[in-house]
């Protein structure tokens, strides 16, 4: 389950059920309040999917087009300096995705929690809406095979098309999308849709073992 899965649990939850749900969390030595982030040693992989959302899944980030792009821009810069290898990733209105090899996930995850907190600031400033929670807190998922790495390049590359965006992968702006075509081929990149269809992969945001 996402972090903002269960955020939205947690509002609907009883006062017995929230109780359960500490319980449960303190008894995993998990965070009580926020994401448990693996280390690489934990995870037993450099290669990691890192997910954030906009508090609420507001449409923050998609404001304005301009927006939009100067936010993929700062934060392929993040992903670039704190990575050995970007392979994918996307922008919409309210999340983005990623796919990175990355020496030191806490890093990673520092550095986006900086780029949140730059970003919030500017667009609350010019929104006029000091004090504003924009994010959530970005989650990681490790990539369990190859399976899961291929079937998570489709599931973000498909993902402005999942949401209405656009019909088709190369018709959105704020991905790599062109990139990873230009590299891998069209050929390949599809029989790797073919090879590592999506099915319920992404409902509740958790990868399913490939």
């Amino acid at each position: 389950m996402s972090h903002r899965d269960a955020m939205y649990r947690w509002r609907r939850a009883s006062e017995k059920d929230r109780q359960a749900i500490l319980a449960d969390r303190a008894a995993r030595n998990h965070p009580l309040h926020s994401p448990f982030h693996l280390s690489n040693r934990d995870a037993r992989t450099d290669w990691f999917l890192i997910t954030a959302a906009c508090y609420e899944h507001r449409r923050i980030i998609g404001q304005s087009t301009e927006r939009l792009s100067d936010f993929a821009q700062h934060l392929c810069q993040v992903l670039t300096e704190n990575s050995r290898s970007v392979t994918a990733w996307v922008v919409l209105a309210n999340h983005y995705h990623a796919l990175v090899e990355c020496p030191s996930i806490a890093c990673m995850l520092a550095a986006l929690g900086k780029l949140h907190g730059r970003s919030s600031y500017q667009w609350n400033l010019k929104d006029r809406r000091r004090g504003r929670r924009v994010w959530c807190k970005a989650a990681e998922t490790a990539m369990k095979s190859e399976g899961h790495f291929f079937a998570t390049v489709n599931y973000i590359f498909h993902n402005p098309v999942r949401h209405g965006y656009c019909r088709r992968w190369t018709e959105w702006p704020h991905s790599n999308v062109q990139q990873y075509l230009a590299a891998v081929g069209r050929e390949q990149a599809r029989r790797q849709w073919n090879a590592y269809p999506l099915h319920e992969y992404g409902d509740g945001w958790d990868p399913p073992e490939l």
